[in-house]
């Protein structure tokens, strides 16, 4: 079994359901997917919860693949509220989303062991081979960040991949100790910064479980669509996520996972058709 973490609102869709198809198309073992949501519409309209709809398209797209697997939807709004609501960190370089891992500790029904995913990563193999990593001694592993670990520290790291040793984690108090730094100080980079400057011990992986450059290596295991700083023929930052197929395949030159995408482009098909037949009989 494998317990996943993505987080988000309804506009990370095209991300979950892309994700969700790479990884069940590549993994043998069972997977449940738990996806924490919220409602923060005070902030921007656009930040509603997952919607219901939503998750169980995608609960049916990961069932197609092997019946045991699920998709959960955990709606925390409530908790971010208690914990971060207004806080210095709410407005950061991303969306208040990225703040709700470091509410893992906080939900009853998270396993000891979780893989916590961005909605832009992609898996270009089996993921049990990262799933499966002993982490006993650690609190998570994780791969160092492509510009952070040039410009701010030599082991600064990459959030958009932990695999979370919550047993651990609840010992030593990290996540209680980043949500206090989220809470205290303004960051530049918010909820990563606040786990780097909490961990007492991490264990550092090779970047082919978190790839954030070079997408087309046979050896990768997951590949991150994050922003890209270019230098030629002028310093510019690219921004092309694993659902925007044709950039991916025009600028990105990336054919990893275009059976991923082809599959993708018709299920999106498929819900969307859902939806106009909900709204007819509504």
């Amino acid at each position: 079994m494998i317990n996943l973490l993505l987080c988000g609102n309804e506009k990370v869709f095209d991300g979950a359901l892309t994700e969700l198809i790479s990884i069940t198309n590549k993994t043998k073992e069972t997977i449940t997917c738990y996806i924490f949501t919220m409602d923060v519409s005070r902030i921007k309209p656009e930040y509603k919860s997952i919607t219901d709809e939503q998750i169980n398209f995608l609960d049916q797209v990961v069932k197609s693949k092997k019946v045991d697997n699920k998709v959960i939807k955990i709606d925390v709004t409530e908790l971010y509220e208690k914990e971060f609501g207004n806080c210095k960190n709410e407005n950061a370089y991303c969306t208040p989303y990225t703040l709700l891992r470091l509410l893992a500790d906080l939900i009853p029904e998270m396993p000891d062991k979780l893989l916590y995913l961005d909605i832009d990563m992609m898996a270009a193999n089996d993921i049990s081979k990262l799933y499966n990593i002993d982490i006993s001694e650690y609190e998570y592993a994780v791969v160092k960040e492509k510009y952070g670990s040039w410009f701010i520290k030599s082991d600064y790291i990459n959030a958009g991949m932990l695999l979370l040793n919550m047993k651990k984690i609840k010992e030593t108090g990290l996540l209680e100790k980043a949500r206090n730094l989220i809470k205290a100080k303004k960051m530049l980079f918010a909820d990563q910064d606040a786990i780097y400057k909490s961990t007492t011990k991490k264990l550092l992986l090779p970047r082919i479980y978190n790839e954030q450059r070079r997408f087309n290596n046979k050896d990768t295991v997951i590949c991150h669509f994050a922003k890209r700083l270019i230098f030629f023929p002028y310093p510019c930052i690219e921004n092309y996520k694993q659902w925007n197929v044709e950039e991916v395949h025009k600028i990105l030159r990336c054919h990893q996972f275009d059976k991923d995408l082809e599959e993708y482009i018709e299920l999106k098909k498929q819900f969307e058709r859902q939806k106009e037949r909900e709204i007819i009989y509504e």
